[in-house]
This record gives C-alpha cells, structure tokens and sequence, in this order.
C-alpha cells in the first residue's frame, strides 16, 4: 500500500474505534440506566471495556498488581486495557493517541476543520510552547508518584475495593451526563482551542500522552529519512501535527511523534522518509496500521481469555451502590 493511502485508512481506523466507543457508552448507559430504575426487569450485561475510559483506575489497578496484589477484580478491564495501551507504546510508539483515543480524534478533527476554515493553524512561541508542554509531564508525575510510587499494597487494595472506587464508572457517566458549568465551559474553551491550536489537550494536558510518550522514546519502530534521496523541501516539517522539525532529522525519537504518518504521507519526492525497525528495516503502511489493531485488541483477547476482564461487581451490589 502507497504511504499516501496512509492518512484515509487512519481516518477510518479513528472513524471505527469512535463509533465502537460510542456504542460502548451508549450500552452503558442503557445498563445503568435499567440498574437505577428497574432492577428486577431484564438487565442488559455491563460492557466490560467501559473501562477504557478509566485510565487512572488503569493506573492504580496495574500499581497494585506490579506490587503483588495480582489484577483485581474490581476493574480488570481497566489493567489490560492500560497495559496494552503501554506495549502498543513501547513498541509502536504514540500510535494510540493517533490512531484510537477518541479525544485525540475530535481534536484532530476540530483543527483540521480550523485550518481549512482559516488556512492555517495558530503555533504559540516556543517559550510558552515549551511551558505549556511541561504541564502535562508535572500533572503524570502527580499522577504516578501518589498513586503507583507513594501508595502501599494495601492501601491500593482498599481503594481499588471502596464503593468509590467500584462505581468509577457511573460517577465519570454522571460527570458528563450532570455537568457543571465551570466544567462545561473549560471543555467548550478546549474544543475552541481546539479549532485554532492543533491538539492543545493532547499537547499540553494529557498526562496519558506524556507517560505513553516517554514510552515510546525506546520504540525501536521510528520515522526515518534518508539523506540522500530528501530535497529538503520542508513538507513534513510543515505537515507534522506536533511540529517536530522532521526535515533536519535523520530519525525521530521525540516523544511528541504520534506516528501517525503524516510526514510520510506527505513526502512525496523519492519517498525519502519511510517508518522504520531498528533504522534497517522498512515497515509498510499496512502492516503497521494492521498491528496497531491487532495488538490493541489482541491485548483484550488474552484479558478475556485469562479471565481478568469481566468484573465480580454483582448486580445486587450495583444496586446497592447506585442506591446510596
């Protein structure tokens, strides 16, 4: 496959993940829903991989196992989940953020509609650039020192089994489904951004990005340019989502890059730049988006298979616990 064909099938791959998710909170929501109001009706089974969207239970839950506490079962959807998001790093790079979370998907969206609204997107100076981007690298290492580092074992284990915690899911639902105005606004004020910056959540905020990006820096699979066949046109540069400066680099190793073939889709003169193994072997268009989607959901196959993904919260004790 032509790496010009690249960024159609990343779209489709991002259209049917986000469709997937959508589904997915929609069953939910179903589930809940039925739970709350009529739970000696027929109750439709909670879907498992909601908790995707948990990714600090992710956190805690795989702390608590690396500690000896084994993958609870409380959410272990949310564990395999994490972990394989983490592999898919290490040795895919960033591609979750480019090729499956749905907040990277509508950011994309949201400024490539910018730009061809106002043919061009805002790039802040590189000192408040640089600021701004260590926001989300303070807001991981909050995130992992009091949760995996500070945290006992059994002090993971009575959160992780706390009704606060057995509900996770329900209170994120409620968060959107009952939201606040500050939080309303604070989400409307990054989707504007949104329109203007490219992927300014993604780039400044998120710190499953920076954990994932840091990740990724020991991938062995890199974009790499040839020298020799580059004219040095700049393209890629220009293309680049997160403004790595892809012409004046022979492999790109910045935890910013979110391989998601941008540059090379856009290299259109020798194919001087190519996704490469180790920088000797060159991997097709194809085959990575192919193992993006099979090691994603390869990972959830061998949670179900081993037995740590459905969760041991009973239906009684959802209604109890929605019932508070």
């Amino acid at each position: 496959m032509s790496a010009r064909y690249m960024q159609p099938l990343r779209i489709l791959v991002q259209c049917a993940f986000l469709g997937f998710m959508v589904w997915l909170g929609l069953c939910f929501y179903r589930f809940v829903h039925t739970v709350s109001s009529d739970p000696t009706g027929t109750v439709a089974a909670r879907p498992d991989g909601i908790d995707g969207f948990l990714p600090i239970s992710g956190l805690l839950g795989t702390a608590s196992w690396v500690k000896g506490g084994g993958i609870n079962s409380i959410h272990p959807a949310a564990v395999i989940i994490f972990v394989t998001i983490i592999l898919i790093s290490l040795l895919l790079r960033r591609s979750f953020c480019s090729w499956i979370c749905p907040v990277a998907v509508i950011s994309e969206f949201a400024w490539k509609a910018g730009f061809r609204l106002m043919c061009r997107n805002t790039r802040l100076p590189a000192w408040l650039d640089i600021g701004l981007r260590s926001l989300k690298y303070l807001l991981m290492a909050f995130f992992i020192y009091f949760i995996a580092i500070s945290m006992s074992s059994d002090a993971l284990s009575q959160f992780i089994q706390s009704d606060y915690h057995k509900i996770a899911d329900v209170r994120l639902m409620n968060f959107f489904l009952h939201i606040s105005s500050l939080a309303l606004s604070i989400i409307l004020l990054l989707v504007v951004l949104s329109v203007v910056l490219r992927n300014p959540f993604c780039r400044y905020l998120c710190p499953y990005g920076a954990l994932l990006g840091l990740i990724a820096t020991v991938s062995p699979m890199r974009v790499s340019r040839n020298i020799e066949r580059c004219v040095s046109c700049g393209v890629c540069s220009q293309v680049c989502p997160t403004y790595i400066d892809v012409m004046h680099k022979t492999s790109v190793a910045s935890p910013e890059c979110i391989a998601c073939w941008r540059c090379i889709s856009h290299c259109r003169f020798n194919e001087a730049l190519s996704m490469q193994l180790v920088r000797r072997f060159a991997v097709p268009g194809f085959v990575f988006a192919a193992l993006v989607v099979l090691l994603f959901c390869g990972g959830t196959m061998i949670g179900k298979l081993n037995g740590h993904w459905h969760s041991s919260i009973s239906l009684e004790e959802y209604v109890r616990l929605l019932g508070k």
